[in-house]
């Protein structure tokens, strides 16, 4: 395997912990083989659901996490108190801007509206040439399914261009995603949307 070396990936993820097993296991062993791969995993800091998984799997394993969270949820005592380091924002907005900086990946796991306003977001800024980093989507249990073809039927309809397909890889496990970023080329150019 021919591996590229990345300090940091940020993982955008649930919270919720009512979740199926299925995404719990999956988030885990996404920690795990970050840790093994001797990479930080940035997230967004939460004590429950997939992003406690992640955390915890990393955690466990000797790896590192560095933990990004708005002071409001800090206070409402939502922060996963066992992180290696953990940021505190003023505000959701400069939560995102601080994880997409300190990303040299993005691998987006299942989540509700906070995580696929993550993930639509930091498509648009690769797509504007804002980020030019790789983003994964971790398309466990089939999940983001209906989210990919709503993608596909915006090229098809010819809101977005055909070859901007390419600005996220598509993933069906953690080893699988950990496998392509590992192998990616991530000087793609991006063709303007203009």
């Amino acid at each position: 395997m021919n591996e590229k070396k990345y300090n940091h990936i940020t993982v955008f993820c649930a919270s919720s912990a009512r979740i199926d097993k299925v995404y719990n296991d999956a988030a885990y062993r996404l920690g795990t083989l970050l840790a093994h791969h001797d990479i930080a995993c940035v997230c967004g800091a939460g004590n429950c659901g997939l992003m406690r998984s992640v955390a915890d799997g990393c955690l466990d394993n000797n790896g590192s996490v560095i933990g990004v969270i708005p002071r409001f949820m800090v206070d409402n005592g939502w922060c996963h108190s066992q992180l290696t380091q953990t940021i505190v924002t003023e505000d959701m907005h400069e939560r995102k801007e601080t994880m997409n900086h300190l990303a040299d990946a993005i691998i987006a796991l299942p989540g509700g509206c906070g995580t696929l306003e993550e993930l639509l977001e930091i498509i648009t800024w690769r797509q504007l040439g804002i980020f030019d980093k790789p983003i994964v989507v971790l398309n466990t249990n089939g999940y983001y399914n209906h989210l990919l073809a709503m993608l596909q039927h915006c090229i098809d309809e010819q809101f977005m261009k055909e070859s901007h397909a390419s600005l996220w890889i598509v993933a069906n496990t953690p080893e699988e995603a950990i496998e392509q970023l590992l192998n990616h080329d991530i000087t793609i150019k991006i063709e303007s949307k203009y």
